[in-house]
């Protein structure tokens, strides 16, 4: 169990994040037109998961546009933006925010991503949502960055996610 903060107050997540150089665990998410999604359809691409509670939040937002912007800079780069949101509100939001470089994915059904990942809150306000997380995952499958964020109200390292591919 993770624990981080929410306006510096403790919250915690079910469990650790894998760990650097272990094979990513496989997941079934939601895109943006309801059809399912796993791990297995972006073999050979290397993914950047922008993990968080909502992208109806000014952080969480932000950060889907930066990775959009850097996104589009990228050879055989994906990001993945994951989250409890519906679809229909991730489509909405890249929509309106002109954003072509992301792909959004829903863990709304049951929350299976957030539990095998080990970054579902458990208690506080965000109750069952996602923490802020970044994974970067190698065109091989294998995790070759992860970072918790410990202030669910901070942004990720940029930086430091996008040197690790």
């Amino acid at each position: 169990m993770a624990s981080i903060t929410l306006g510096g107050n403790p919250i915690h997540t079910t469990g650790e994040l894998p760990k650097t150089g272990s094979k990513a665990t496989d997941f079934k998410l939601i895109k943006n037109d309801l059809s399912v999604v796993s791990l297995a359809d972006f073999a050979g691409s290397r993914l950047v998961l922008n993990i968080f509670p909502s992208v109806d939040t000014g952080t969480c937002a932000a950060s889907v546009r930066k990775f959009n912007e850097k996104a589009s800079q990228l050879e055989n780069t994906k990001v993945l933006c994951i989250s409890r949101d519906l679809p229909f509100a991730q489509k909405r939001f890249c929509g309106a925010e002109g954003l072509e470089n992301v792909v959004n994915l829903s863990d709304f059904k049951d929350g299976s991503f957030g539990k095998e990942y080990g970054l579902e809150i458990t208690d506080g306000p965000l109750a069952g949502l996602h923490s802020r997380v970044v994974i970067v995952v190698d065109e091989n499958g294998n995790v070759a960055y992860t970072e918790q964020v410990s202030e669910i109200a901070d942004e990720p390292n940029y930086d430091a996610a996008l040197a690790a591919l």
